[in-house]
């Protein structure tokens, strides 16, 4: 019986190899258009100069309402988005976006669409002016500041040995160093030093240059986002253009193909799924975040050549705006692409969908049947929901409960290894920094610079996280990532112990990254596995199953 066991985890687990998923969420920042002969990728946005004719830059619009009436202003931003010939960035601030909380009403990481309201004409005049001063970059910026210490006009000046360290930062173009300082400057309300070294970092930003300049662009738009939104509060929100969802869809695919971040959750996640399941002839698995349900293609298969013959599989599949977005459908599209598959390898499936946020999942959108053995995937989704410190709800422990109380044979967990969640802005963006120039020196290993769809990949799959991090606070922040430690916590204070992974999934693994740089590396700590980019965990992957006795 036991060597039986064996020879179907073994032959199971060398079957789990995955097709592209595509769930990472749109991304929607300004439009980038790079020179140099180059073919732009990405349309300009159009508007009508007024007050600020003399510049040659774009700009954008801010509609304002208020008791006396509607005032609209025209300006052109320092922060427009442009190239020159060198390629450095100059970062649009009006178009900021904010991104959707979970509501009953609404689903995370949408856009959302307003208009900047004061409470009387002659205010909005004033704050209007007070922020077109500031975001035109003045020549004069940096004497203006000077002058402002002089006169004791700010009480956050930087000691002597700070402005050397800023200043040699600058002249050695260390981007990385003078990001952080400007982050500095930010977290502590300097607003005129901010506004100088963002004009500094915008010669030496670009979207087609080193990872650090290009991580660097968009981690500067959150900081102008930041500052716009935490200083006067003229600009709350400004719609923003999503990419086609054949394009959305297109990058994701790519983005799957090019690192192997969610292979490797993938993999391992089904990994333990096989394993628990090995003995089940009914199997229910719950994705709470299913995408484009490609996680499952090569999991139907396995368990079609599973020793004795297939279970009977059910899937629940959980939607998510993004997915729906980039799927263009329902998940009846998703419910389609699995049967046929399993109609093929002669698998017994149904599939059940859930068209609602995890916010708002309860026990009777899940569909549970007795007899039926239960596995639960969240993949890349739990992070979204938010915690005690963002809402008395706590959807984040509520959601882990409410499985614990399905008493599941096995639940997955993939998340990104990085602690952004509770942390404040300054430490939050150090750790931003840290984490996503690793993410970005891994796609510049498979993807040249100059390659057409990079610039895509990134705007719209990874520079909205970046930009949300970065800008935002409170319910607003979707993407709340934490640390592996602190998941067991929660998993443990739900009542579920760890569920080892098999050796044959670490193995599975070891061999999939084959493909791909030797700089990736594969580590397996406390029956979890991490993978990592040189000496920087990225990812990590664990199971649990209930405590005994806790039912």
């Amino acid at each position: 019986m036991q060597a039986s066991k064996q020879y179907r985890s073994s032959g199971m687990s060398k079957r789990l190899h995955y097709q592209p998923k595509q769930e990472v969420e749109a991304y929607c920042l300004p439009p980038f258009r790079i020179l140099d002969h180059q073919p732009p990728y990405y349309e300009s946005s159009q508007s009508t100069h007024s007050t600020a004719q003399s510049f040659h830059e774009r700009y954008c619009t801010l509609e304002s309402s208020s008791a006396n009436g509607s005032y609209n202003a025209l300006y052109n931003s320092s922060s427009t988005v442009s190239f020159s010939p060198s390629r450095s960035l100059m970062s649009q601030h009006e178009q900021d976006s904010h991104y959707q909380h979970c509501s009953p009403d609404h689903m995370y990481g949408s856009p959302i669409s307003g208009s900047c309201i004061t409470d009387d004409a002659t205010n909005f005049k004033y704050k209007l002016k007070e922020l077109e001063t500031a975001m035109l970059g003045d020549s004069n910026i940096f004497d203006n500041y000077c002058s402002s210490l002089q006169n004791g006009a700010t009480n956050t000046r930087p000691e002597v040995d700070s402005w050397g360290q800023i200043l040699d930062s600058i002249s050695k173009k260390d981007l990385n160093q003078v990001l952080i300082f400007c982050a500095k400057a930010v977290a502590d309300n300097d607003l005129l030093m901010a506004q100088w070294m963002m004009n500094e970092l915008r010669q030496m930003v670009s979207v087609s240059g080193e990872p650090i300049q290009r991580l660097g662009a968009y981690m500067l738009e959150g900081l102008v986002a930041r500052r716009a939104s935490s200083g006067s509060s003229i600009c709350k929100a400004l719609r923003c253009k999503e990419p086609a969802s054949s394009e959305l869809l297109s990058c994701m695919h790519i983005l799957y193909e090019v690192c192997p971040y969610f292979k490797f959750g993938y993999m391992s996640a089904n990994g333990a799924i096989a394993e628990a399941m090995k003995d089940e002839n009914r199997v229910h698995i719950i994705d709470f975040q299913i995408g484009q349900g490609s996680q499952w293609l090569t999991l139907i298969q396995a368990f079609a050549a599973r020793p004795g013959g297939p279970p009977h599989i059910r899937i629940t599949g959980i939607d998510d705006l993004t997915s729906a977005y980039a799927r263009g459908g329902g998940l009846n599209i998703v419910g389609k692409r699995l049967s046929k598959l399993a109609e093929t390898f002669k698998v017994p499936f149904e599939f059940h969908a859930a068209a609602i946020s995890g916010c708002d999942v309860q026990l009777e959108n899940l569909g549970v049947r007795p007899g039926e053995a239960m596995a639960m995937n969240f993949a890349f989704m739990l992070h979204h929901m938010p915690d005690e410190s963002v809402s008395t709800q706590n959807h984040r422990d509520r959601l882990l409960r409410l499985v614990k109380s399905l008493s599941p044979k096995v639940v997955t967990l993939v998340e990104q290894e990085s602690n952004t969640n509770t942390a404040a802005f300054f430490p939050r963006f150090v750790e931003t920094l840290n984490y996503y120039t690793a993410m970005f020196e891994s796609i510049d290993v498979t993807l040249p610079r100059d390659h057409k769809d990079r610039i895509n990949v990134e705007q719209h799959c990874l520079a909205k996280e970046v930009v949300n991090i970065i800008a935002c606070e409170g319910i607003e922040r979707v993407e709340r990532h934490e640390l592996l430690g602190k998941w067991r916590s929660r998993f443990a204070m739900a009542g579920f112990t760890p569920y080892p992974l098999s050796s044959l999934v670490n193995a599975t693994i070891k061999t999939l990254l084959k493909n791909y740089s030797d700089k990736y590396r594969l580590q397996e700590r406390d029956g979890a596995l991490y993978l990592g980019w040189k000496n920087r965990d990225l990812v990590a992957s664990c199971a649990w199953k209930c405590k005994p006795g806790t039912n």
